[in-house]
């Protein structure tokens, strides 16, 4: 869908970043946001544009100890500034992906990305009014959202909720409260659980909650909800938002990090369907599962106890991307994937169904 928050084709001379040809990004910055968070901003090795809606993010492949670790990052930059993206990572203590950007890359560095991708974008833009509610490093796609409109000069009606652990801890604070004061029909409200070291702190504190809710948005049900956090921080929200009215198609969420993937229950295959069973072997892991035709290859493998990195389980994030050694799959994605990579033999195993038996190397 392109939007007036997205930069047409039309707009400028040059090439644009294309998903399939595409690979390599240069670290040209990086920002400290916060004690524990910092901004990377990348441009293309080749000049590009880079064409996305605020929301969307990019699926990164970073080579740490002579692995490859994939991991998805929402993009928190405008996308109406299209010769550079940005993405907001937190220090997760004992994060492999995240200590290595904060302790290794710097301006210079490369990394190799695919994207853009992603569904969580606004569904009316520029329309409103809205709910935007971002949990800690949540905030990203959110706020790639609010500059956006900024840039674009659209003032819809917005809320804006951010909570954090402390106000130490509420990333683009500075900015977010120089937005508040000149952008026209925006409201910002930080909400950190405790005041932690700021002994000065004057706001509120605490959690989402719907006396919070409906004092602060006492207009929820006819509000647009943008959602993004922690799990745990979604469902509460989620929750939340449709008890107090908020119509279930109006309700958004990020979902590519979702702490559970909702994968089918796997049930044993009655013994007239036996011959539909197939052995899916995972090479470096020296394991074998039966996996149902009717079954992801990635449901399988987290019942039999198989070590496979995931996010979405719906072929958006390709976090699973794996190499099909030999045998046959029916994969249905949404994007997680180039054709060259399907090409030269890769597979998504969380929305792939075995056709045969299979060896992975995994």
């Amino acid at each position: 869908m392109v939007t007036e928050l997205t930069l047409p084709t039309s707009c400028a001379q040059g090439a644009f970043w294309s998903r399939e040809a595409d690979q390599d990004l240069v670290c040209i910055d990086v920002r400290q946001e916060t004690h524990n968070v910092r901004t990377f901003t990348f441009r293309a090795k080749q000049e590009r544009y880079f064409g996305f809606e605020p929301g969307q993010y990019f699926l990164f492949d970073f080579e740490i100890d002579g692995e490859t670790h994939s991991r998805c990052y929402s993009m928190s930059s405008s996308a109406l500034a299209p010769r550079a993206f940005s993405i907001t990572v937190k220090r997760v203590d004992g994060g492999k992906v995240s200590n290595w950007l904060h302790d290794h890359l710097k301006p210079g560095g490369m990394v190799r990305g695919t994207g853009p991708t992603g569904t969580f974008t606004l569904p009316d833009p520029g329309e409103g009014p809205y709910l935007f509610v971002s949990g800690g490093s949540g905030i990203t796609p959110v706020m790639s959202m609010v500059r956006a409109l900024a840039d674009a000069r659209r003032h819809p009606d917005i809320v804006f909720v951010h909570a954090a652990r402390t106000p130490a801890d509420l990333v683009f604070r500075d900015e977010l409260l120089y937005r508040a004061k000149v952008t026209p029909n925006f409201r910002l409200l930080f909400l950190p659980e405790r005041a932690g070291n700021e002994t000065g702190w004057s706001g509120l504190t605490g959690r989402v909650s719907e006396a919070l809710l409906k004092v602060a948005v006492p207009d929820l049900a006819q509000r647009t909800v943008m959602c993004c956090g922690p799990a745990p921080f979604m469902k509460a929200m989620r929750e939340l938002s449709l008890a107090l009215g908020v119509p279930q198609a109006r309700y958004f969420e990020e979902s590519f990090d979702a702490a559970v993937l909702d994968e089918e229950t796997v049930t044993p295959a009655p013994a007239a369907q036996a011959a539909s069973a197939f052995k899916v072997t995972f090479a470096k892991q020296s394991k074998v599962i039966d996996v149902s035709s009717e079954q992801s290859v990635l449901a399988a493998a987290r019942q039999g106890g198989v070590r496979l990195p995931s996010s979405c389980s719906n072929g958006l994030c390709g976090t699973c991307k794996s190499k099909l050694v030999s045998g046959s799959v029916d994969m249905k994605h949404n994007g997680g994937i180039r054709q060259r990579e399907v090409d030269a033999g890769f597979f998504l195993p969380c929305c792939s169904k075995p056709l045969s038996d299979l060896v992975i190397d995994r």
